[in-house]
């Protein structure tokens, strides 16, 4: 295995001690373990992030239905996140805006963005493309819960839940690599693209990806809290580059893929382990290590939204 990449961080505009921070995380293969989806090794960081007041923000393909009880789960009730990999984006009352955003419905209770295009648009022209260049995928919308629960692991609510698209489409690619690539062209004249994930691969409109979603996030809690955040993106899939090249620190863990992962990120760290031990080495690595920035956190300096 080739040594990991371990760049400093470019010097940030003011000190880092007195900036806010902000974590934003994919969650399979990462904060969640690929294949148990347990976190209990980021558990001991999770804690130390939540008494310094510092947002964790999980960034996932994963749908909204499933982050309700997962954002429970995880403790994280209180910070935002984005799912279907930026087509939502979920806003608690701490992060919303008076004049902008209209109060939350529902039983997760918070504001909903859609940066992207209805899921009924898609699947209609997912049919369209599929019959007219007679390529061949299964779009999630398609499989039976069963079949769900046998590629994933889920089990069967949390497989109903990840049915439960708002803004994109999962599918199983069953054709050619040149296929895939007229495919891909064609979904870009419909101001549509395709993304690669660890399982799927999901369709969305051109603007909802997870780096547009958190630039957007990082504007909005800077407009809130009237300071920019030091960000830090951790990530193991390429549905997760444009994320780890909008943020000012990104940590690539290792994944239990073979797929490339490569974002344009000067101050990028690349974890020996992987899931949530792996998580945990990037962000010790990027913020444990600094005892003045920490201390001056814990003393309420940190974010708290």
């Amino acid at each position: 295995m080739p040594e990991p990449a371990r760049l400093s961080a470019s010097t940030p505009s003011v000190d880092p001690a007195l900036q806010p921070r902000l974590v934003l995380t994919d969650l399979d293969g990462s904060l969640l373990d690929h294949h148990s989806y347990d976190f209990s090794p980021a558990a001991p960081w999770l804690a130390r992030l939540k008494q310094m007041g510092v947002p964790v923000v999980p960034v996932t393909s994963k749908t909204r239905a499933e982050l309700i009880p997962l954002r429970e789960a995880l403790g994280l009730t209180a910070t935002p996140f984005i799912a279907e990999n930026g087509a939502v984006i979920g806003l608690p009352p701490g992060w919303c805006h008076a004049r902008l955003d209209r109060p939350g419905s529902g039983r997760d209770g918070v504001v909903i963005k859609h940066p992207g295009v209805d899921i009924g648009f898609i699947r209609a022209r997912l049919k369209v493309w599929r019959e007219r260049l007679d390529i061949r995928f299964t779009r999630m919308g398609e499989m039976s819960v069963a079949e769900v629960m046998e590629l994933t692991g889920l089990d069967a609510v949390r497989a109903r839940d990840a049915r439960q698209r708002e803004g994109s489409e999962p599918l199983l690619w069953e054709d050619s690599a040149v296929a895939l690539e007229t495919f891909r062209a064609a979904l870009e004249g419909d101001g549509l693209q395709l993304t690669q994930g660890g399982r799927f691969w999901h369709v969305m409109g051109r603007s909802a990806d997870k780096g547009n979603a958190v630039e957007w996030l990082v504007k909005r809690f800077t407009a809130l809290r009237g300071r920019m955040p030091l960000s830090l993106g951790l990530g193991d899939g390429p549905n997760d580059i444009t994320m780890l090249e909008a943020v000012d620190q990104a940590v690539v863990i290792r994944g239990c893929h073979d797929l490339a992962v490569e974002p344009r990120n000067a101050s990028l760290y690349r974890t020996d382990a992987t899931g949530p031990t792996g998580w945990s080495e990037g962000v010790a690595y990027w913020w444990g290590r600094d005892d003045r920035r920490l201390a001056t956190a814990e003393k309420g300096d940190a974010a708290v939204l």
